[in-house]
């Protein structure tokens, strides 16, 4: 049974149309991603689904419990790490913990807290002397001190050097190995790609495809891009993509000075010919890569926009 069920939100602000028709449920123990432009409705999304913000219509339910007759059962069992989080700046980690705590009838201790988000050593320090990764930890750790069965992250890495940004990982990772569903938006591809269950691409405020990562990509293409530079120059490259014209398996090639780019469903095969061919004409190579297709692919298929971290 799923543990979220979202169907036909919908919300207006004035005379835009912010969220025009979102339904997804989300099952016990998944990290689901939602990703999309900017303005595309992402965390009024997840606001509606929280209750900080009222929907114009559409239905949000957790299991038996919706927000109109169980909001204080809801508030005790979901946490919620927003973009901006308020923190005490004057209190030390163990005391912005502990702090939060007394908020609910039920919680988890705070060194057990800090030592699941690294900040054990730093329990005694400011808020305000933080690093901004350990501030986001910290952040996180206040969605956790209740205990709850689900967790919601609004872009928590935004901003965060890679290091920080891997530690982030780690939390989410150890909140899954509990059997913790989380819920999460984020601004990098290649998070969604690695940390999701499932990925649900939303653009103008609408679900513009939903699945697990893997398959997403499956579905957009067979081919994969392979790419070549020849030493010898421009005339190798070109005689070079007529050869691979003549394969079936190619759909379609790129010419670019001594460079050679071109999309195969056998990329494998392709490559057997071509060094083949190379090695009888003498031709010599000096870059070979093949490039698998990527969440961010999928992405730019789905929503016709570059993507922007």
């Amino acid at each position: 049974m799923p543990v979220l069920e979202v169907s036909q939100l919908r919300k207006s602000f004035s005379s835009v149309l912010a969220v025009e028709d979102i339904s997804f449920s989300v099952e016990p123990g998944e990290i689901f991603t939602i990703i999309g432009p900017n303005g595309a409705g992402k965390t009024t999304t997840l606001e509606m689904i929280e209750g900080l913000l009222p929907p114009d219509s559409g239905d949000i339910r957790f299991g038996s419990l919706n927000w109109m007759k169980n909001s204080e059962q809801i508030k005790r069992e979901i946490g919620v790490q927003p973009q901006s989080s308020a923190l005490f700046d004057l209190l030390t980690v163990k005391e912005n913990l502990e702090l939060f705590a007394t908020f609910y009838p039920k919680s988890r201790p705070a060194l057990e807290v800090m030592e699941m988000i690294s900040l054990t050593d730093q329990q005694n320090k400011y808020v305000k002397k933080l690093s901004g990764g350990q501030k986001q930890r910290l952040a996180i750790g206040l969605a956790m001190i209740n205990d709850p069965d689900i967790i919601f992250l609004d872009e928590p890495t935004t901003g965060l050097d890679p290091q920080a940004r891997r530690n982030i990982w780690d939390i989410i990772l150890k909140l899954k190995e509990l059997g913790k569903t989380t819920i999460l938006t984020t601004h990098y591809m290649e998070e969604a790609e690695k940390l999701s269950d499932r990925v649900c691409i939303v653009d103008q405020g609408k679900i513009v495809t939903l699945d697990t990562p893997a398959a997403l990509i499956d579905r957009l293409t067979k081919e994969r891009e392979i790419r070549l530079s020849f030493l010898d120059g421009e005339a190798a490259a070109a005689e070079s993509e007529k050869v691979a014209m003549l394969q079936q398996s190619v759909v379609r090639t790129q010419l670019e000075g001594a460079s050679l780019k071109l999309w195969s469903t056998q990329p494998e095969e392709t490559l057997f010919e071509l060094f083949g061919y190379a090695k009888e004409c003498g031709y010599r190579l000096e870059q070979i890569s093949i490039r698998e297709m990527s969440l961010e692919d999928v992405f730019i298929a789905f929503t016709g926009k570059e993507w922007r971290d």
